[in-house]
């Protein structure tokens, strides 16, 4: 009998980047139209201010996602130049360097040695990339990824609350969208977990209480500072 076992470690860069996108969408335009509605504007300058705020969060988003994953990616890269050049300069450094690396995860001298030595004729740089610095091709940086699920997850999140704006005028508006908002939010945070194989309702319980908490204090906010528009 074949076993195979499903990992999901390699979903992490793109998830992370789904997750944080999608949720900053939900919170951060729900909190948005809640404040202004609690401000008492009118319906018109809500959905403008939603609209506002789902292409300005957006373009941050994918920005922000970009520049921050190209930072690490610029780190990993420089990395990667100091150990080829010591592969270079020194190769049978780099390798007694490897093989105690092995040794103190329990394998035997000699073993160690030879695992090494036909791991680095194999691929040198890949294998000290691997167990030397810690970076492996599944978890590498890529911006380019992390900006597009984060902006068009962002999107995606925003535009749930911005529908339930517009579909529910009048004073009902708050409680409707906060209400979806906070559902969307837990469907989100349990979709998430099960994608990651954590448990789903531990997602589903985080995200929903830090939603909750957004829109309480910027209805707040909107209430203390409002004026009639």
């Amino acid at each position: 009998m074949s076993h195979r076992e499903i990992h999901r470690s390699h979903r992490v860069g793109w998830l992370r980047a789904a997750v944080l996108g999608a949720n900053d969408g939900i919170v951060s335009t729900a909190s948005l139209i809640i404040g202004i509605a609690a401000a008492s504007a009118t319906q018109a300058s809500i959905l403008l201010a939603g609209v506002a705020g789902l292409v300005a969060g957006a373009m941050s988003m994918a920005a922000g996602e970009y520049v921050s994953v190209s930072s690490q990616s610029d780190t990993e890269n420089a990395d990667l130049a100091i150990e080829k050049r010591s592969l270079e300069k020194n190769f049978a450094f780099e390798k007694d360097e490897l093989a105690q690396i092995y040794q103190n995860r329990g394998l035997e001298p000699a073993l160690a040695s030879q695992v090494a030595e036909q791991l680095m004729a194999h691929d040198a740089l890949g294998a000290h990339a691997r167990d030397e610095i810690g970076i492996s091709e599944s978890a590498g940086a890529q911006p380019g990824q992390a900006a597009f699920f984060s902006a068009g997850t962002f999107t995606i999140g925003a535009a749930l609350p911005l529908l339930v704006a517009w579909i529910v005028p009048g004073p009902q508006l708050i409680a409707v969208v906060a209400g979806s908002s906070l559902l969307f939010l837990a469907s989100l945070g349990a979709l998430a977990a099960r994608a990651g194989g954590a448990p789903i309702s531990i997602g589903a319980i985080r995200v929903t209480f830090w939603g909750a908490l957004a829109m309480a204090l910027t209805a707040a906010v909107g209430r203390v500072f409002g004026v009639v528009a």
